[in-house]
């Protein structure tokens, strides 16, 4: 197959009426039965989130990426489209909150790329009632290209036929998820309990693909036809750089494509854990990315050895990048949400205590001296400081959130978890030795 041309895969986006409705457990219930039969399955997260698709990698036991109109791009998602098309049998894409929440929305996703849309509705608590809702989801934006429902949190079979039989003809029958406890992914205050934590993960995603299973035939999708992207890769800005990436328990909201990126830029990836290694390995600069660090204070405060030696590295003038938890390891302090402090690196001026309920969620862009990056903020501490911010981010859409983006030498310090190839060159300078303080 020409590298000009379009490539054919059947493709899902897997939807909701809202939030909390499970689209995550039937995204990864769906990758893990494809996958168990022997089908190449490839799948997606519309928008930004680091916790889903760490379950979905499980499942479907590739490397999951983010596809978003605005903080990826249009160019770049269908890069990236086209790229798994290409090798996959099965393309998943799980939607973001509503189907129609949001601009852009998980709607605006699919009909920008014709993906047929699964809406996952939690049949709990209805039953003839589920048709009027799958009727009004398909049908309230006459261009969208939907395909069928599911019932999530089903109570029984019999329950199951009562949504299924309720279903206008024209909609498809995905099959139901039951309410159960085998099945369900538990969550805490930022969103999933992370996949490496979850020690019976693969039996839950098995009983999960064993329900859709039985209760609908599981044959594929349409193939959805996925246009070329248009040729452009990074010049190698980074080459020869050696980054540090911190990753562990505490630190792991990373987004694949910016490592890949940083790959791609030239730069050698050494990762290591601020909770158990003693010594940084050898290299040129730092990406601390977000994650729980308040889950581990006391651990985090003890490794002084780690410490000392990314206050040597800032010391002698080199790169560090920090993102939200990265944030929170360079303070003076972090007080978790019963209270508990611990003394952190005391790279940035001020303290954090994360609060009972979000104090920030929405996308950002932000103009850096090194160029424009795009990401999001998501985070329950509240910082104090008194530092003066070098810039601060803007909402595309009506939120007031205007995160700030602190820079003391050559540390680089914000709540945004930037989506690193929005900007390339502006990524490569901000890890670039060579790049002016």
């Amino acid at each position: 197959m020409s590298d000009s041309s379009a490539r054919q895969c059947p493709a899902l986006l897997i939807a909701a009426p809202a939030s909390g409705q499970g689209k995550t457990t039937v995204t990864a219930a769906l990758a893990r039965l494809h996958t168990r039969q022997g089908k190449r399955v490839r799948v997606f997260k519309c928008g930004p989130d680091f916790l889903d698709p760490m379950i979905l990698a499980r499942a479907s036991s590739a490397p999951v990426y983010q596809l978003d109109l605005w903080m990826v791009g249009a160019a770049e998602s269908r890069r990236l489209l086209w790229e798994a098309a290409g090798e996959a049998d099965l393309i998943l894409i799980e939607g973001v909150m509503g189907l129609f929440d949001g601009t852009p929305s998980a709607a605006d996703l699919a009909r920008h790329f014709g993906v047929p849309v699964l809406a996952v509705i939690d049949g709990s608590a209805m039953a003839q009632t589920f048709g009027a809702m799958a009727h009004g989801l398909a049908t309230f934006q006459p261009d969208l290209p939907f395909s069928g429902v599911l019932g999530n949190r089903v109570g029984s079979t019999r329950h199951g036929e009562i949504l299924r039989d309720a279903l206008p003809a024209s909609i498809r029958w995905y099959g139901a998820l039951p309410r159960s406890a085998e099945v369900g992914l538990p969550s805490r205050h930022l969103g999933l309990v992370q996949a490496g934590e979850l020690l019976d993960l693969d039996a839950r995603l098995d009983a999960a693909a064993d329900a859709l299973a039985a209760s609908a035939d599981t044959e594929l999708p349409p193939p959805v036809s996925f246009a070329a992207p248009e040729p452009a890769r990074p010049a190698p800005l980074l080459k020869g750089v050696r980054i540090g990436v911190a990753r562990d328990s505490a630190f792991a909201f990373l987004y694949q494509a910016n490592l890949d990126l940083l790959r791609e830029l030239g730069a050698e990836l050494k990762f290591f854990s601020p909770l158990t290694d003693a010594q940084l390995p050898e290299v040129d600069s730092l990406y601390l990315p977000g994650g729980y660090p308040e889950l581990h204070l006391q651990r985090l405060e003890a490794n002084q050895a780690i410490a000392q030696a990314i206050r040597a590295h800032h010391a002698a003038g080199k790169p560090i990048h920090a993102e939200c938890g990265g944030m929170l390891y360079l303070l003076d302090k972090l007080t978790d949400k019963q209270g508990a402090s611990g003394q952190m690196l005391g790279l940035l001026s001020g303290e954090a205590t994360l609060q009972p309920r979000m104090t920030a969620m929405a996308l950002q862009q932000t103009y850096l001296p090194e160029g424009l990056l795009r990401g999001h903020s998501f985070h329950y501490s509240a910082l104090t400081s008194e530092l003066q911010p070098l810039t601060r981010g803007e909402c595309p859409n009506y939120k007031r959130t205007a995160e700030a983006v602190y820079r003391q030498g050559r540390l680089t310090a914000s709540y945004i978890h930037f989506y690193l190839p929005s900007d390339p060159a502006a990524a490569a300078a901000l890890f670039s030795p060579g790049a002016p303080a």
